[in-house]
């Protein structure tokens, strides 16, 4: 019992293929072996049934069958030439008297003549002489005609199977078996190493084999199992840095927060404070003109639309982050949003006017929220209004397929300083603070378009253009 556990991975492992590997071949001999003797068999079998159909139209047509045989040249030395009834009767043997010869009938090669017209059997110990034949009978109307080779060394001979195969077969088996060792070998290695790793694991010991594994399926997995054993060993510092980095994320979640709790707070506290003085002014008792008091009351409104706008803009955003999966979607024609633009700037004052030139060759459907995508268009048409000072706006379609559209929208204004265009889509980022306020801006416009073409799939990006103003490309996936 210590012997064999002594034995190694490697050695058993070998000796079980070296096993089942001879036993294949040895198999594969036999079968082969048995294969051609039967083919063999098959070739005399042919000759023997063109023999026996001439015996056989001789006897039928009354022919003289010893003299007949006589003047024929027999296929084989010593050939034994019987005839034989259906009922199993030696009617004629050409070695043998008739007396000396039992009934034939459950022969086997007689039995399945009978059958099958054809029958053989490759050795057989004849019960009248006791020498051993291949018999082979062909079946005719009447009779049947067998045909007995006496099993001669030049039959044993004829029947002999080729060597050169079964060289064949041995040969590769001894490649393979040296093959087995080698590989058989290779996998002992691997699994020795398994071994010891795990015996290190077990002690919680570093394992530190710098020897890589074999570049296999189970040098992979051993590759695999070393370096979960090292992470593991890493896993109170991981934890201790991913708890460490968890709370530098919420702290800077909440600084953000904080941030645009103070921005919001610091947007409204403008329109509030100087809607409380309107009103403070007009509630004092005061004698005020007329124009004033119209004036007084203008402001309030103004910044009340502010304050409102504001207002929206922030529930907008907050929407499209928070529950973006409540927002519907439909089949929006994105050429009768770009229309209803158009119809928005031909009823401006002629001071405030703008002139839309759109490139739109085809008609573009997409799935999406009518309200975002048109607050894409309307507030980048509001941003060119307010800031750009130029006087056109063009709308391009770049690109339309199943997938998505791209669309190019420009302005011919002053464009933006190059520094501050990757701060354009902040929330309440404003390039001339002063006059944004003063024009009613919230600073989230630019905002609210970026987050809407986010929704809808798609990215934005901005840039001068060569020829002034700014432009913006961005695409919309259609589902």
């Amino acid at each position: 019992m210590d012997s064999v556990i002594k034995i190694s991975y490697h050695k058993r492992l070998f000796l079980i293929l070296l096993a089942f590997s001879w036993f294949i071949t040895l198999c594969c001999i036999g079968f082969q072996y048995q294969r051609e003797k039967e083919y063999k068999s098959e070739l005399i079998s042919v000759q023997l049934q063109s023999f026996n159909q001439h015996i056989l139209e001789a006897y039928e047509n009354g022919f003289a069958l010893q003299e007949y045989i006589d003047s024929l040249n027999l296929p084989f030395e010593g050939l034994r030439i019987s005839v034989i009834s259906l009922s199993g009767e030696v009617e004629y043997d050409n070695t043998l008297s008739l007396e000396l010869l039992d009934n034939h009938r459950y022969r086997p090669e007689i039995d399945e003549a009978i059958n099958n017209n054809i029958g053989y059997h490759i050795r057989r110990q004849s019960t009248s002489d006791g020498r051993e034949y291949f018999y082979f009978a062909t079946r005719g109307e009447d009779v049947l005609v067998r045909t007995a080779i006496p099993y001669s060394s030049s039959l044993r001979e004829l029947l002999k199977a080729e060597w050169d195969f079964l060289i064949f077969m041995i040969i590769i088996s001894l490649v393979m078996s040296i093959l087995a060792y080698f590989a058989t070998q290779r996998l002992g290695k691997t699994i020795e190493r398994l071994n010891r790793f795990a015996a290190k694991a077990e002690k919680g010991e570093r394992f530190d084999d710098d020897e890589s594994f074999p570049n296999d399926e189970l040098g992979s997995i051993s590759s695999h199992i070393v370096k979960l054993y090292a992470q593991w060993q890493q896993t109170i510092i991981d934890r201790d840095l991913a708890h460490e980095n968890a709370m530098r994320e919420e702290q800077e979640k909440i600084r953000i927060k904080r941030q645009l709790t103070n921005n919001i707070n610091h947007e409204l506290k403008t329109p509030v404070a100087s809607i409380q003085v309107c009103l403070e002014t007009l509630l004092s008792g005061i004698q005020l003109t007329e124009e004033k008091r119209q004036e007084l009351i203008e402001r309030c409104y103004s910044n009340n639309e502010r304050l409102r706008h504001l207002l929206n803009d922030i529930s907008l955003i907050t929407r499209m982050e928070d529950g973006s999966q409540l927002i519907v979607k439909e089949s929006i024609n994105i050429n009768r949003i770009i229309d209803e633009i158009a119809d928005e700037l031909a009823v401006m004052p002629q001071e405030e006017q703008f002139t839309l030139h759109t490139q739109f060759n085809e008609q573009v459907m997409i799935e999406g929220n009518p309200s975002l995508i048109g607050s894409i268009f309307r507030n980048l048409t509001e941003n060119a209004i307010a800031y750009s000072g130029g006087k056109n706006i063009y709308i391009t379609l770049i690109e339309n397929n199943s997938q998505y559209c791209s669309i190019r929208f420009e302005d011919d204004g002053a464009g933006v300083e190059e520094q501050k265009i990757p701060r354009l889509f902040e929330r309440f980022y404003r390039i001339d603070k002063g006059r944004s306020r003063r024009l009613g801006g919230t600073g989230l416009g630019l905002s609210i378009v970026k987050h809407a073409v986010q929704f809808h799939g798609g990215s934005i990006a901005a840039c001068n253009r060569q020829q002034g103003g700014l432009q913006f490309d961005f695409t919309l996936q259609k589902r």
